[in-house]
């Protein structure tokens, strides 16, 4: 009697045919032949399933030293897939532990070049590197590694004292600075707009001064034509005096001293 086999989204069957390779099936029911008990033998068929969807993997770090002797642990998260059902099972004995060992690997050789320094200042840089150096080596049993991200990475106790006052004082030198800037900020404004403002008054008191100037150069030449009439009609200047007495003689308080011309006789007039 013949029973049958669902393989199911995400999944890859690999149908072997007397133990050996068949095909890759894509996911669907499949119907297996079966045995009988007086026939000839029939063949012996399975299918394992293969996981091709993309899945995670933490692979927890040991400790490893850096290019200047600091014992460091890393932990990565790997993201994976399968690409190839069939070099995964066929060229590794467990792709899965492959993997964990080769990103392990990747890691070391990495972290061996990098300082404590660029390790902390460029952790981007550590993953990348992790990468480019498994994702060629992954490829060669059918497995695409999409991502290697440094998680986490533990120092020894005292280190990690350090590294937290040194992360501290940068904090507040961070501020410091922070608050330098905006002082700094704030007195080149008071100073713009004080400067400003001498700018407006010096604007305003020479615009007073044009305008006494030309005022002043306006009287000038009034009298100065004022004195030219009068010299071409000396009736002007005398009507001029006459007014001028006038208006002192209402003001009770002026006085008026007015001369007369001697006779060459020695008698007033």
């Amino acid at each position: 009697m013949s029973h049958e086999v669902t393989v199911h989204s995400g999944f890859r069957g690999l149908r072997y045919v007397d133990g050996r390779f068949d095909q890759v099936l894509e996911p669907g029911r499949y119907e297996l032949p079966a045995r009988r008990r007086f026939a000839r033998r029939a063949p012996a068929v399975s299918i394992v399933p293969i996981d091709v969807r993309e899945r995670e993997l933490n692979i927890k770090g040991q400790e490893i030293l850096t290019a200047d002797k600091v014992a460091v642990r890393v932990n990565i998260i790997t993201q994976f897939r399968v690409v190839d059902p069939k070099a995964a099972v066929e060229q590794v004995a467990a792709y899965l532990d492959r993997i964990y060992s080769d990103v392990q690997l990747a890691a070391r050789r990495s972290l061996a070049t990098m300082t404590l320094e660029a390790i902390l200042t460029n952790r981007n840089q550590l993953s990348e590197d992790i990468l480019r150096d498994v994702e060629g080596i992954s490829a060669g049993y059918g497995v695409q590694i999409i991502r290697a991200d440094v998680k986490d990475l533990v120092f020894p106790g005292n280190l990690q004292e350090i590294m937290n006052r040194v992360l501290t004082a940068q904090r507040m030198a961070e501020a410091q600075m922070v608050e330098a800037r905006t002082r700094a900020e704030r007195e080149a404004l008071e100073a713009t707009s004080h400067a400003d403002a001498k700018r407006v008054a010096a604007e305003a008191d020479a615009e007073a001064k044009r305008i006494r100037a030309d005022a002043e150069v306006d009287a000038l030449r009034r009298l100065a034509a004022a004195a030219e009439a009068y010299a071409q009609h000396p009736a002007l200047l005398r009507l001029r005096e006459l007014e001028t007495l006038g208006a002192l003689g209402a003001n009770a308080s002026a006085r008026l001293y007015i001369g007369f011309d001697k006779h060459s006789d020695g008698v007033d007039n």
